[in-house]
């Protein structure tokens, strides 16, 4: 079952009409709608085989996170019955060696089914075990990267003791499947959400306006951009040659580039909306991307939950590490503070990124995609001094519109030197690619170029008029927000017919560009990952 599809749409108003009349009599019961939403919609979309691997790894970690409270508990009971400051210490050692076993046992499980849907026959082919990567027939679940990052999200912060773990196994399996993020996130916490759907709600004309106006710009960016473009990039990076024009493979990753984008957080709009007319309110996952100054900005700015997760679980922990803070040490003595001060972060970022791409997906291009972000992300910090040192020079700051304008311009390129590493299928297919934009740009006439690669010039002016008019009208929306203008909230404040001529317009663009949609635009993009 697609976001898109009919059966989704009727699935969606039976669970808010059960919702919200539940609510008049039964609030506090509320939270079994939801309950029983998700486990309908996770059936529905993958299938009784899937739900149970999700309730397997749901369970593992909420067991997990009530025996660390256990033994914590254990721990300050055994420590306040003794007066002997080291015998309260061995205590202490003794617990937090079982805390730290069972942290890890706890993870085993959902780390295990994890590697083996995703990662085992990429593995075994790269070891010549296998005769393809796709050779075992292994399909993955539906959603599986998002709900095992946001339950080990949950062990890890129980193992910090950040809050009192989950003593009802219903609510907190509603909080690893709550249905609007198990496609594609974003990545919850447990403490930002869980608190929102157990709250008793009462229909909210207002709130449920937004929620469905944050929708239908979802639904906008999908349809007029993302799905008209689909066709070209699939056509274009398919089957990649070594002769392909260099044109035309820049042409394909600026396209895919603005795909990826309104795939991604089209999709996030939508289920931030379906989330919304529930009353909850998701972790924000866009904030404007390509408004970016720096790499490390744009990566700031994408894909928000999981670079805060990365953050807080990995890059923290290793960067913070006594090796780490060794070597530390070590270059501040032999290469300066800045570079005593930085480099364990770069160490860091570089196995962030690459963790991030190979979470994307078990293949080369993904570890190539990794290291060139994280290498760039490194440098960048590494130069800093260097940087700051031009822009005095050049009497420039950060709110000099155009060194502004240049930072987003070369953001942009930098990005999109990165998508190169994404928008094909092997390691080989990006260096081909590089090597022809570099080497081989333009051989032949542009329309020339793209007949080659089967793409329809009548079909291309086609998607170009439609893709080029949503594209501003997002441009121009995601302008005012980069402004700080709730957009929404401006909308909503017009005149009702101003309203329904918008609405009208926007609409009549979405069935307009079915015509230029080959096999309805396929899924979501990130659902596959």
């Amino acid at each position: 079952m697609e976001l898109l599809s009919l059966q989704f749409v009727l699935l969606l108003l039976a669970s808010l009409a059960a919702y919200y009349s539940i609510g008049r009599t039964k609030p506090e019961a509320q939270w079994y709608v939801l309950l029983a939403a998700s486990l309908a919609f996770y059936v529905l979309a993958g299938s009784w085989q899937t739900l149970l691997l999700l309730i397997l790894t749901s369970a593992d970690i909420w067991a997990g996170g009530l025996y660390l409270a256990h033994l914590d508990d254990q721990s300050k009971a055994e420590r306040k019955a003794t007066k002997d400051r080291k015998a309260r210490k061995a205590i202490k050692e003794r617990y937090d060696k079982r805390r730290w076993r069972a942290f890890w046992t706890s993870l085993v499980v959902p780390l295990l089914i994890l590697g083996f849907f995703k990662y085992l026959n990429v593995i075994l082919f790269n070891f010549g075990a296998a005769e393809s990567p796709h050779s075992l027939g292994i399909l993955l679940p539906l959603g599986i990267s998002f709900y095992t990052f946001q339950s080990i999200g949950y062990l890890i912060d129980a193992y910090n003791a950040k809050y009192a773990p989950e003593q009802n196994y219903l609510r907190f399996l509603l909080f690893v499947s709550w249905f609007p993020q198990i496609i594609q996130g974003p990545i919850g916490r447990y403490d930002q959400l869980s608190g929102q759907l157990f709250a008793p709600r009462h229909a909210d004309s207002y709130g449920m306006r937004r929620g469905l106006l944050r929708l239908g710009y979802g639904l906008f960016k999908k349809l007029t951009i993302a799905n008209v473009l689909s066709h070209n990039v699939s056509q274009i990076f398919g089957n990649v040659t070594p002769g392909i024009p260099g044109s035309v493979v820049l042409y394909g990753v600026l396209v895919y580039s603005i795909q990826m984008y309104a795939d991604f957080s089209g999709g996030i709009d939508i289920v931030e909306g379906v989330s919304e007319l529930f009353g909850v309110e998701m972790a924000q996952n866009f904030r404007q991307p390509y408004f970016s100054v720096s790499l490390a900005d744009f990566w700031r700015r994408w894909h928000m939950s999981l670079g805060s997760w990365m953050r807080d679980y990995i890059f923290y922990p290793i960067a913070l590490t006594k090796p780490m803070q060794s070597f530390g040490k070590w270059a501040k003595k032999r290469l300066g503070t800045h570079a005593g001060r930085t480099l364990p972060a770069c160490v860091a970022n570089i196995l962030v990124f690459l963790l991030v791409g190979i979470w994307h997906g078990a293949d080369w291009h993904y570890v190539g995609w990794g290291l060139y972000n994280g290498i760039i992300v490194a440098v960048s910090d590494l130069l800093s001094p260097v940087f700051e040192s031009l822009r005095t020079r050049l009497r420039v700051t950060d709110e000099t519109r155009w060194f502004r304008a240049f930072a987003i311009v070369r953001t942009f390129c930098v990005v999109n030197v990165g998508r190169y590493f994404d928008c094909v299928s092997s390691l080989s297919d990006s260096f081909t690619c590089l090597r022809a934009t570099l080497f081989n740009f333009a051989p032949v006439p542009f329309k020339t170029a793209l007949a080659l690669c089967k793409v329809d010039g009548a079909m291309l002016f086609g998607i170009s008029r439609i893709a080029l008019v949503a594209c501003t009208v997002v441009a121009i929306i995601s302008w005012h927000y980069e402004r700080g203008t709730d957009v929404r909230e401006r909308i909503l404040s017009w005149n009702p017919l101003v309203r329904c001529c918008l609405y009208a317009v926007l609409a009549a663009l979405m069935l307009y560009a079915f015509d230029f949609t080959a096999n309805g635009g396929g899924g979501f993009l990130y659902a596959n990952f």
